[in-house]
């Protein structure tokens, strides 16, 4: 569970980061959204039990692949 939650967590944030350089206002704002209610959820969860740190990095590490090898692939310029 943790471990999808952080890789959700960093791909928004990845999605975050690619619609702020490309000024999309409301994409921005609504993955911001996104990005502190995932944040906080994992925060909570290892808050409690410090190994839940490991599938949070794992999860984070593959979310942010994921979105980046997808943006290659998709939006060259």
């Amino acid at each position: 569970m943790l471990f999808l939650v952080a890789m959700l967590l960093d791909a928004v944030y990845a999605i975050y980061t690619f619609s702020l350089t490309k000024h999309k206002t409301m994409l921005a704002g609504t993955m911001s959204i996104f990005v502190y209610l995932l944040g906080a959820i994992g925060v909570v969860s290892y808050v409690h039990q410090k190994l839940y740190l490991i599938p949070l990095c794992l999860g984070a590490f593959l979310g942010t692949i994921i979105v980046v090898e997808y943006e290659k692939r998709h939006h060259i310029e």
